[in-house]
């Protein structure tokens, strides 16, 4: 039997969710599962048991555990003593920057995890009123949506994921651990990022990585938390978004210069990411 794979609804152009304060009791819990995107836990309450990847640690206030994407997992919160935790669901798309050649990589703990198959991290005091006070900021960012919000989720996701690596249990592990994302994931962004109509697809961004298709297909959902196409459809809708609130062309005209071969194509992509259609976009902005 196949373990369920739980679904993300996340704007492709930030993929990244929090849970705060949730309370999880026994019979509400989701059965074995996994997902693309990765996981922080952080128990602010409550007692009860994870299993993760084969193993199964206690569960109770303070603790936290990291959860690298497409791990089996399980929560079994205590019936008299119900989890009240905050959890982060995020892509690594969203961390990943340039290198500025330290060596530093933010899923770095996440990848010695994987290795070492310990997933629950012990917390000193000073990191963990760190943690609480993230957690606080984000849920604060979340609620309030002031400008740059998204920017500042992601520093403190950031600054989080910085501390976590200078974790003596990060820092201890001697060996090796190699960068989850190739350098070929970080070119094929750079080069949508820098032309998403452009750049081509999956065929076209492959054959230049000289990665076969079905690989380079599998690792750029592991990295982004979506396909080739919805990547380049996200960033090409950035553009439109801009067009049409910047220019008076028609929107037949504004698809075509995105890259976008047909109209039922363009207003398909176009409301799934903004809920509206490119005409009440335009409207609702102007």
């Amino acid at each position: 039997m196949q373990p369920f794979r739980k679904p993300f609804y996340l704007d492709p152009n930030f993929p990244f969710e929090l849970v705060y304060k949730g309370v999880r009791y026994s019979d509400k819990e989701l059965p074995d599962h996994l997902h693309d995107m990765y996981e922080i836990v952080y128990v602010h309450e409550g007692s009860g048991m994870f299993f993760i990847n084969g193993s199964l640690y206690e569960k109770g206030k303070d603790d936290l555990f990291i959860i690298p994407g497409n791990t089996l997992h399980r929560a079994y919160p205590s019936e008299h003593d119900p989890i009240v935790s905050t959890a982060i669901f995020f892509a690594p798309s969203l961390i990943q920057n340039d290198s500025l050649d330290d060596g530093y990589d933010p899923l770095r703990c996440f990848n010695i995890a994987r290795r070492k198959k310990q997933y629950k991290i012990e917390l000193s005091d000073p990191l963990r009123q760190t943690i609480e006070a993230v957690i606080h900021t984000m849920a604060g960012e979340l609620k309030a949506q002031e400008y740059g919000y998204r920017h500042a989720l992601q520093l403190q996701l950031q600054r989080l994921l910085l501390d976590l690596s200078r974790h003596p249990f990060i820092k201890e592990s001697s060996a090796a651990v190699s960068g989850f994302v190739p350098q070929w994931i970080h070119n094929a962004l750079r080069d949508i990022d820098h032309d998403p109509v452009r750049c081509g697809g999956l065929a076209e961004l492959s054959e230049k990585a000289k990665i076969s298709p079905g690989h380079f297909s599998r690792v750029f959902k592991q990295i982004t938390g979506m396909n080739v196409i919805e990547y380049v459809n996200a960033k090409r809708i950035i553009i439109a978004k801009e067009l049409l609130l910047t220019t008076d062309d028609n929107v037949e005209t504004i698809a075509l210069a995105c890259g976008f071969q047909g109209m039922r194509h363009f207003y398909d992509a176009f409301k799934k990411i903004t809920g509206l259609t490119p005409r009440a976009y335009r409207i609702q902005g102007k």
